[in-house]
């Protein structure tokens, strides 16, 4: 047997977060056929195939799965040794990044706070806006790296993934209704973020999945922030679903719970947006430090 080719590991990682050949070979950069070739050399090197392959795109097959373990371990073990590297060195001026707001909030601290530590004379500025503003803010160059929920494509922007996330049901102990089932959620008033949050849309996408409503009720509410809506859950005001890193807090003060026996979560995978021209100088080092040093939901 051939000895196993390490670079072709990012073209394997990149089919199996994009689900198609085609969105594979935007994201690394090569033609449809190179990706299907590298593709079918690591299938002829390991001796067996690591995709199932149908019309609506590819999945990989259980040795596929084995592979991506491994695959993301060597991933991690290159960007830890380029950031270690890295850490001697000063950083090239300010950290400039733009997140939605829930990174922003709850995932972005922790991996700032350790990039501090390691380069403590880099000023840092965060800009915080719902998805749409970050990826405008991004694909326009205004702002060089950016942190999103919610896409899985976006023109002149490359999305990649970095942390998972599961939007949680809750409801406050003063509501005066309850959720026992699915389809209680089409009679009940439920608390939606702004046009343009990649949250509503994931969470639009997922109930209109279910079959449960077309459009909000004239009883919902719409808000601009996780922590208003949290407010709001807490006041009785309805269902929300809201993201498992922003609820922590909330559910050891008692103030919500998640819904008891509703087994309904929606799914979904923080990204990267980074600029078509790739990165360059301070955000290109944060960039590696963060996917080395991913923060953890409590």
């Amino acid at each position: 047997m051939s000895p196993l080719d390490p670079a072709l590991l990012p073209t394997f990682l990149a089919v199996c977060d994009a689900g198609r050949i085609s969105a594979a070979a935007k994201v690394v950069h090569l033609s449809q056929p190179a990706v299907t070739a590298q593709i079918r050399k690591l299938e002829e090197t390991l001796g067996t195939p690591l995709f199932v392959r149908s019309a609506r795109g590819v999945v990989p097959t259980p040795a596929g799965e084995r592979l991506v373990t491994y695959a993301r371990r060597v991933q991690r073990t290159l960007e830890e040794a380029s950031a270690s590297i890295r850490e001697g060195e000063e950083p090239l001026g300010t950290l400039t990044l733009t997140a939605s707001t829930t990174i922003a909030a709850h995932v972005l601290p922790p991996v700032l706070a350790k990039f501090r530590a390691t380069y403590p004379s880099t000023p840092l500025r965060i800009e915080v806006g719902n998805t749409e503003e970050v990826l405008v803010a991004v694909k326009s160059g205004r702002i060089p790296l950016g942190l999103v929920e919610g896409h899985s494509r976006a023109a002149g922007v490359h999305l990649e993934p970095y942390v998972d996330d599961a939007l949680v049901p809750v409801i406050g102990r003063a509501a005066l209704f309850r959720v026992r089932r699915l389809r209680d959620l089409a009679d009940v008033p439920i608390l939606w973020r702004e046009p343009g949050s990649g949250t509503r849309a994931i969470l639009d996408r997922a109930l209109r999945a279910a079959g449960i409503r077309k459009r909000p009720l004239p009883t919902d509410l719409e808000l601009a922030s996780t922590e208003a809506i949290l407010g709001a859950v807490a006041a009785g005001l309805g269902v929300a679903f809201v993201s498992r890193w922003s609820i922590q807090a909330h559910l050891s003060a008692g103030s919500v719970q998640i819904v008891p026996g509703l087994d309904f979560l929606v799914r979904r995978t923080f990204l990267w947006a980074v600029p078509a021209g790739g990165l360059q100088g301070t955000e290109a080092r944060f960039y590696a430090f963060a996917r080395s040093h991913p923060p953890v939901v409590a």
